[in-house]
């Protein structure tokens, strides 16, 4: 019949009516976002299996740390662990929940877990004299200079700060990258685009050209048009998957977590025997400093003197186990690097089954031939002279725009961590005033980068301040809060205002 009624196909000769063209269009719609969500899945799958895997292995070394620290301390220390088990529980308790994401300061929870524990110690090393709270008070503050458990929990301190830092950015940027194509994954598909997919996949029915597939260049355009916003997400989807890969390095090499994470009983139980060690000039040092305490009704015990003598704890290393773990994430990092820009070519070969690209006799959206217009580029921006789809430039999917910054937040985050900073005890304000909208990316993925141009970073139509004065390796480093900047900002002008 005559297609004068058609609305979306060509109005030549066709078999269709307008209530079939009708169901198409609506077959084709939800045809197109089922092979989106399922593109989706697969990449969510991978990620969460990655997450799952690390998660699963840091919580392992953790509990094996606690386990071993509560089979070997009773027999070890007798009174002094029995009688200070809380203060072991609680500390294992603040990093598992520092792990996990609360706002907890990991270096304050850790120089308190050493002042309550030489609190405890020094009482129970000391029976014999009667020791109140607000003496304990200043034993701590006399005590602290002269390192009572040594170097320990220092280097503990730097060590674990930098691996838990690293570990939970890690662990966190695998559930962001998940969510974000999760997110990208449900955005419908404009009228638009609708109409161009119902063209491109079902216009040959309705000329009786059923078999014949769509021109692969005219597939391209389409669905290109169609996830021109998508694609937007490119770069900041590659920053994240770099410093991803960046801090998986860091995590089997300088802040290894099977060293540390492994070893924290062992380092907890060598703090205990260097204060045993030192038990007496400390004393000695605390006492002259706040003076003698009374002497104590119930007398002393020896409980300590029989539990001297250096500690043998072992740590069961599973190196290997983490190597093999960063080795597997690394090689899915790099294959989803670029999934967005890849996702067009990687639906038209694959789902709407093209045609190869030389092909002459393949639907170009009119007829059965060759398809002569050129294929346009990635990205919003590059969709002004789309020929099968119309895009409007200057109206980005606000969904995805969020779920970029997501992105630009997370890789901060990231960026931070591989350097050994935690972010999130810093001004919140800055993750959405800039610092993570720019220059975020880790040094060791785009120092060369950012050295060359601080405009080098512009995404193609990111509607985001930029900033400058980011930090000197390209790291956005993040030392002062944006609201310090703003208050030095103004006592700096009051002042010139008064020397006037």
């Amino acid at each position: 019949i005559l297609g004068e009624h058609l609305r979306i196909c060509p109005q030549g000769y066709t078999c269709c009516t307008s209530e079939m063209e009708e169901n198409f269009a609506n077959k084709s719609r939800s045809e197109f976002e089922a092979m989106l969500k399922e593109a989706g899945r697969a990449v969510q799958t991978t990620l969460t299996a990655q997450h799952r895997s690390f998660d699963s292995y840091f919580q392992d070394l953790l509990n094996k740390s606690e386990k071993a620290l509560y089979d070997a301390f009773p027999s070890m220390y007798g009174e002094l662990y029995t009688q200070n088990m809380k203060v072991f529980k609680d500390l294992y308790s603040e990093l598992r929940r520092y792990y996990r994401g609360s706002n907890i300061n990991l270096e304050e929870a850790l120089n308190e877990f050493w002042t309550r524990l030489l609190e405890r110690l020094f009482k129970l090393l000391n029976p014999q004299y009667h020791i109140t709270d607000e003496y304990l008070d200043c034993m701590v503050k006399h005590a602290e200079q002269h390192k009572p458990f040594g170097e320990v929990p220092r280097d503990l301190k730097v060590k674990a700060t930098r691996a838990f830092i690293a570990a939970r950015s890690y662990a966190q940027g695998f559930l962001v990258g998940s969510d974000v194509v999760k997110k990208v994954s449900q955005v419908s598909l404009s009228h638009e685009c609708t109409r161009a997919i119902m063209k491109l996949m079902y216009c040959p029915h309705c000329r009786g050209m059923s078999s014949v597939k769509p021109c692969n260049n005219y597939c391209l355009n389409v669905v290109k048009g169609c996830l021109a916003n998508q694609a937007d997400l490119n770069t900041e989807w590659k920053y994240l998957m770099d410093s991803l890969v960046v801090v998986a390095d860091r995590i089997d090499g300088p802040y290894n977590v099977d060293t540390v994470i492994g070893t924290i009983h062992m380092r907890i139980a060598e703090a205990i025997s260097n204060l045993q060690e030192n038990k007496d000039s400390l004393t000695a040092k605390v006492f002259q400093g706040c003076g003698n305490p009374k002497i104590s009704t119930k007398g002393s015990s020896s409980e300590d003197k029989k539990r001297r003598g250096k500690v043998a704890l072992e740590a069961k290393s599973s190196a290997q186990a983490l190597e093999m773990l960063v080795l597997d994430a690394k090689g899915n990092l790099t294959a989803l690097k670029t999934y967005w820009i890849t996702l067009p070519g990687s639906l038209c070969s694959k789902k709407v089954m093209a045609s190869s690209a030389a092909d002459d006799k393949c639907w170009n959206g009119m007829t059965k031939g060759s398809y002569l217009p050129e294929v346009m580029g990635d990205g919003l921006a590059n969709q002004i002279n789309n020929p099968e789809v119309e895009v409007d430039i200057t109206k980005p999917d606000m969904t995805i725009r969020q779920q970029i910054m997501q992105l630009k937040i997370m890789t901060n985050r990231l960026g931070n961590a591989n350097i050994g900073n935690d972010v999130d005890f810093q001004d919140a304000s800055d993750d959405m005033s800039g610092s993570g909208s720019g220059d975020s990316c880790p040094d060791d993925v785009c120092g060369k980068r950012l050295s060359k141009s601080p405009s080098t970073r512009q995404p193609e139509t990111h509607a985001i301040p930029k900033q400058s004065g980011h930090g000197i390796n390209g790291a956005s480093s993040r030392s002062l809060p944006s609201a310090f900047l703003l208050l030095l900002s103004v006592a700096f002008i009051a002042a010139q205002h008064l020397w006037r």
